[in-house]
């Protein structure tokens, strides 16, 4: 059995798996991001290595997807605003004497996208805009059925598009960045400062909360959802795609955020390009970032073993 490795680095976990040559998934697993690069760096290769001794079959490659920019001519992360110990470390000339298997790497969200074209929600889209929301927001773009990474790999960073002028600052350094106004800690931090609490919540609970009535909470949800229809509204205008897939774990949590989107992405985006894309949930869910890195490491873009 030829099995191939699949690896995504969140800003809380990192998810991984195992896929067949159909690309059914036959384990998966989650743990704990690591605090650093190093940390993570030897955690991968420990991985790979006790995969190896568990699978019954061979893995044949394996492919890395990471958070932020990453540069496809010098396979390292230029920079990772989630991830800052990332920024500017040869990550291929670091992981080869701890991966001894053909690996791959790309920006996380681009190997999501491809995950959705092939086995999820974008089959059969010649075009199509990934979005995950959650504790940042990432943004994966196909065109033609292929990864579109732009000239260096930079291509589709929509999370630091500016959607509020003068607006909190970003982890990028940048101000009022999409990911600044919609993502999961945004949520959270809106909701305690409209109702003066310190309590403990997740975007989950605060859904809860505004489908209820809660005031703070409703008004939580809706300014996120407003400034999310932005940035869906500049995806149409700009490439105009058959399909934007919306998933992450903000949007897990229920469909308040999306229809409040909808309705700004609507009013902002032009009449024909909008009634011409479908905007749905992904099929694949969380799972789409490792089973992505796993097709590409199947599909033979792969760095050399040492």
């Amino acid at each position: 059995m030829q099995l191939f490795a699949g690896f995504d680095l969140g800003g809380t976990h990192l998810k991984y798996g195992l896929i067949d040559v159909r690309g059914d998934v036959f384990l998966e697993c989650s743990v704990e991001s690591p605090k650093s690069a190093d940390e993570l760096f030897k955690l991968i290769g420990s991985i790979i290595k006790e995969l190896k001794k568990r699978c019954p079959g061979t893995i044949k490659g394996a492919g890395l997807g990471f958070p932020g920019i990453f540069h496809i001519r010098e396979q390292k992360i230029i920079q990772s605003p989630n991830f800052p110990s990332l920024d500017g470390r040869e990550i291929v000339a670091e992981l080869s004497p701890l991966i001894d298997i053909p690996f791959c790497l790309n920006n996380d969200a681009n190997f999501a996208a491809y995950a959705e074209s092939v086995l999820g929600a974008g089959q059969e889209t010649e075009s199509l805009v990934l979005l995950t929301v959650g504790t940042g927001i990432g943004t994966g773009i196909i065109i033609d059925g292929k990864i579109w990474q732009g000239a260096c790999g930079f291509a589709g960073e929509l999370g630091h598009v500016c959607v509020k002028s003068g607006g909190d600052e970003c982890k990028c350094g940048s101000r009022g960045c999409l990911e600044t106004e919609v993502s999961a800690p945004k949520i959270v931090s809106r909701y305690r400062a409209l109702s003066d609490s310190t309590a403990d919540v997740t975007p989950e609970k605060i859904f809860r909360l505004a489908e209820k009535g809660d005031a703070a909470a409703l008004k939580s949800v809706t300014r996120a959802g407003y400034f999310l229809g932005i940035g869906l509204s500049l995806a149409i205008n700009f490439l105009n795609p058959e399909k934007i897939l919306i998933g992450g774990g903000v949007m897990d949590s229920g469909d308040l955020l999306l229809s409040h989107a909808l309705r700004e992405t609507k009013r902002r985006s032009f009449t024909a390009a909008f009634e011409c894309c479908r905007i749905e949930r992904t099929r694949l869910g969380n799972r789409a970032g490792y089973i992505g890195a796993a097709l590409w490491a199947r599909n033979n873009h792969t760095q050399p073993a040492p």
